[in-house]
């Protein structure tokens, strides 16, 4: 996703506006156990202060992730907002920049913000554990049961 800054750099814009869908390469996904990736848009504005550029993106989208219970496709909308010239990203966006100074690759920053967005654990709907063979799922409803209930009987 690499966005021309030729005009930003020189001070002839103020600002570079943004808005992109973002496509990801199926290999990327595969790494980061994601099914699929929906509608991902990428809007807000590129801006420059004295050789600083300043972010500020706002990503929406969906993330299909496998539900931890059943392993269905599961929707996880995510909405994220970066914003800001902290140092950290300062420098990531100089690194960005040093194969061509005339385009910013905004693409690592963004897909660096999507996987953090990514929950431990993505339940779909009417998804639910059950008793099996050998095994009981316990849950915080269940009534707890240990050795020491029958020592408490005696009392």
């Amino acid at each position: 996703m690499n966005i021309d800054i030729r005009r930003l750099k020189s001070n002839v814009d103020s600002f570079i506006e943004v808005d992109e869908d973002v496509k990801i390469d199926k290999k990327l996904l595969e790494e980061n156990n994601i099914i699929d990736i929906k509608d991902m848009k990428v809007t807000g504005t590129i801006s420059n202060d004295y050789e600083e550029y300043y972010l500020n993106l706002s990503i929406k989208g969906t993330l299909v992730l496998p539900c931890s219970i059943t392993l269905n496709p599961t929707d996880y909308p995510i909405d994220v907002k970066i914003e800001g010239n902290s140092q950290e990203l300062y420098e990531e966006i100089k690194e960005f920049c040093q194969n061509d100074e005339n385009t910013l690759d905004i693409f690592p920053i963004i897909w660096e913000n999507i996987l953090m967005e990514i929950p431990i654990r993505v339940v779909s709907n009417g998804a639910e554990l059950k008793d099996g063979g050998n095994y009981k799922v316990i849950t915080d409803d269940t009534p707890s049961s240990s050795p020491f209930d029958k020592l408490n009987e005696l009392l």
